[in-house]
């Protein structure tokens, strides 16, 4: 039970969020948009935040869209992940997906509430990293449209009063070689102590990382040392590891130690599945 009371919106357009989020604003609402809401109602009631107003996107028609359209995927934000799961239109991020959570939880985790989130893993943005999507994003200045990589730096950078409608991925991405690998300390459901998607295009191995660091990642460095294949297999994720952004975590999923091998051990099933294929 969420400890405190809150105004609750279900605007039916963009431009209709948009508005209410500014004059809710102004009344000092602090208002915040609702997609999927996990991730909101677990905050809330830990009273880690306090909304004075909430505005639930879901009766959006542009955040629910799912379809090909000119030979780009587009993927609304409300689109939840077991939606995606279903339909697999990019099965690398299908299967990202259903690694993402089980499948009651995936029923109400939105694509976008899992990219724009703040736990650490937010493992649905990682084949989005690797497809170099674009993110078409909506507020008090319009719509616009943004390179994944231009708005997504260890966690979404969107202005006041922004939030993200829908993602662009060109066709040309979605067929490609991939491995999705998620490692847990034990079982099958729960938060990563690693997990490593890759794709393969025009013979390079493309990789991206959850779990590893305290937020999501793709890293040009790390791809360049995985394949540079004038070296050993060992001596180039040595050499990767050595770029990680940040440190490794360590906390009660594993050590950072236990991580590290973990990880290179992930790497090497990744690199040798996608070298043969």
């Amino acid at each position: 039970m969420i400890p405190f009371d809150f105004d609750y919106y279900k605007p039916s357009s963009v431009q209709i969020a948009v508005e209410w989020f500014q004059f809710l604003q102004k009344q000092g609402k602090n208002p915040i948009y609702y997609a999927g809401g996990t991730e909101i109602i677990t905050w809330a009631r830990t009273n880690s935040i306090h909304p004075g107003a909430v505005i639930d996107l879901k009766s959006i028609p542009e955040c629910n869209v799912l379809e090909m359209r000119n030979d780009e995927l587009i993927i609304g934000a409300c689109v939840s992940l077991s939606a995606l799961s279903a339909a697999n239109p990019f099965p690398l991020l299908s299967e990202t997906a259903q690694g993402a959570a089980d499948q009651t939880a995936r029923n109400q985790i939105t694509l976008g509430g899992n990219i724009c989130g703040k736990i650490y893993y937010r493992e649905a943005v990682l084949p989005l990293l690797l497809a170099n999507s674009r993110m078409v994003i909506a507020g008090m200045n319009g719509i616009r449209e943004a390179s994944i990589h231009q708005v997504f730096s260890q966690q979404m950078r969107l202005d006041n009063g922004e939030f993200l409608v829908q993602t662009l991925t060109d066709r040309s991405y979605l067929s490609l070689p991939f491995v999705h690998f998620k490692k847990r300390q034990i079982g099958y459901i729960g938060y990563p102590l690693v997990t490593v998607t890759a794709l393969k295009k025009n013979n390079q191995i493309h990789t991206a990382y959850s779990g590893v660091c305290s937020f999501p990642f793709r890293s040009a460095q790390i791809d360049q040392a995985l394949n540079d294949s004038s070296i050993p297999l060992p001596v180039r994720i040595e050499q990767a590891i050595g770029n990680l952004p940040a440190p490794l975590l360590n906390n009660a999923e594993g050590s950072a130690p236990y991580r590290k091998f973990v990880l290179k051990q992930t790497i090497a099933d990744a690199v040798h599945t996608l070298e043969r294929r």
